[in-house]
């Protein structure tokens, strides 16, 4: 059947062109066209059979996003050209005179910016996305006009307002004590902490980022007992709160969850143990995970890629290395093949499933439907209840290692509608049979068996319209005359048998 779009990502973009699209869908493998309105693309991704990305021509106004495969085209799917760039807000809308502070700039058609002012100057930026851009603020005073410029124009201006900033603050720590060698994180809590240029942890620097005008997260040099913290800024130096070192235990870690996950990675494994606080590193086998979240008890972390193997995971602080817990990459799993490759609208018939690392499957779909009543038989084999649906779906399976992709052999399955029989003719034969009976009806191209009464027939399904038949022998009178496929059993229609 022909593709289907349900989404873009972005809908929209500059009429200049050059915004990265995702299109969202199905049926897009064997995708060789995607057009913008009348324009074709110059290239284009086929990331699955759900998702494409591409870059969008120039354009104006909105326009129909298409996809053409062999099976034909796509319905089309909105996408509007922005006529030029357009500010609506500032977030600070205000900072410091001597500048270095982050301001959000968001609005409309973004993408492609070339330049941002703050006034007359020129400040360092970053596009986010089309709606949103960064930008260090340069030195100034008093207010200034901030503008986005584009190729396709320059946007509106909002102002922006330079102010006098007051000597930093520190209100609290988090935490408020850490290991004698240090290397954990500290969030400093305050105000007026734009401009930072250094922060002491006693008498000692540490590395340090400036997260707003209110946080620092600073990183705990090596130390001994209490020391006091200090922030500092071109406008002096800040009070000073206590931090605390502490001898700290080696981490322990009890559990792992997942204790598997796919060999690609990217999967969230929560840590659990004792002595986890200031983790510096978490390793799966020889590669590094990166940390999310870090508690005393508790560590989010994101898996790395693997082979699909077994291999420990460690916990590094500044204590030690912890005890060794085993996590599995899983591979993939593949669909080869499927008995029967077809079934009865309604669902409720069992359905071998056959392929390759098939022992962990927690979900079957077919199509976006959920199977029931999945049995694990082996890594190679599993059953399960087909759902209602219609048409041809593709059926995948889902493990720790992820969700099955098409590839060698069928996972394809039919659903056929169940068989109707429309008349007979003739309607009545010999009581010895060897007459040919033609069944006329609905649904009939799958058609696997024909009974005249409790006796089968020898047939021939000619279309889906059309089944001939030769009747059996028979006694004298009426029998009821069905036929049966993968999609049931047809309605039955009556024979007449004479002598």
């Amino acid at each position: 059947m022909a593709p289907v779009i349900s989404s873009l990502n972005p809908n929209h973009g500059s009429a200049a062109g050059g915004t990265a699209v995702t299109v969202n869908g199905s049926g897009f493998t064997g995708v060789t066209t995607v057009k913008f309105g009348t324009v074709p693309v110059a290239s284009f991704t086929l990331v699955s059979d759900s998702q494409i990305t591409t870059t969008a021509p120039a354009g104006t106004g909105s326009v129909a996003v298409t996809a053409t495969s062999p099976l034909g085209t796509s319905n089309g799917v909105t996408y509007t050209y922005s006529a030029g760039p357009v500010i609506t807000g500032l977030n600070p809308a205000s900072g410091p005179t001597s500048g270095g502070n982050t301001v959000t700039i968001t609005g409309t058609s973004f993408t492609g910016t070339t330049s941002v002012h703050f006034g007359t100057a020129s400040a360092p930026f970053t596009v986010i996305s089309d709606t949103q851009i960064t930008a260090t603020a340069p030195p100034g005073t008093s207010s200034v006009p901030i503008t986005v410029t584009t190729s396709t124009g320059t946007s509106n201006s909002v102002t922006y307002t330079y102010v006098n900033v007051a000597t930093p603050v520190i209100t609290s720590l988090n935490p408020a004590s850490g290991p004698t060698s240090g290397g954990n994180t500290v969030t400093i809590t305050g105000t007026s902490f734009t401009g930072t240029t250094s922060v002491h942890f006693g008498t000692a620097s540490a590395p340090f980022t400036v997260i707003s005008d209110t946080q620092i997260t600073a990183t705990a040099p090596p130390g001994t007992s209490s020391v006091p913290i200090t922030v500092t800024t071109s406008t002096g130096t800040s009070n000073s709160v206590t931090y605390t070192y502490v001898n700290v235990a080696t981490p322990v870690i009890t559990s792992l969850n997942p204790a598997s996950g796919p060999t690609s990675g990217g999967n969230t494994v929560t840590i659990t143990g004792t002595g986890l606080s200031g983790a510096t590193s978490v390793f799966f086998g020889s590669h590094a995970a990166t940390i999310t979240a870090n508690s005393a008890t508790q560590i989010t972390v994101t898996a790395p890629a693997g082979a699909a193997q077994s291999v420990n995971v460690t916990v590094t602080t500044g204590a030690g290395t912890s005890n060794p817990l085993p996590y599995f990459y899983v591979a993939a799993p593949a669909i080869t093949g499927l008995i029967p490759a077809m079934g009865p609208s309604g669902g409720g018939n069992t359905v071998t499933i056959t392929g390759t690392g098939l022992a962990l499957t927690s979900a079957v779909h077919f199509g976006s439907t959920l199977a029931t009543a999945i049995t694990v038989n082996s890594d190679s084999q599993i059953t399960v209840t087909a759902p209602p649906g219609t048409g041809t779906v593709l059926v995948t399976a889902t493990t720790p290692g992820g969700t099955s992709t098409v590839g060698l052999g069928n996972a394809y399955y039919l659903y056929v509608a169940p068989p109707v029989i429309d008349s007979l003719s003739p309607a009545q034969g010999s009581e010895s049979g060897g007459d040919d009976v033609l069944i006329r009806g609905s649904n009939l191209t799958y058609t696997d068996a024909v009974f005249f009464g409790t006796a089968p027939a020898s047939f021939a399904a000619v279309s889906d319209t059309m089944v001939v038949a030769t009747s059996p022998a028979g006694a004298v009178g009426p029998v009821t005359v069905t036929v049966h496929s993968p999609g049931g059993t047809s309605n039955g229609a009556t024979f007449q048998y004479q002598p």
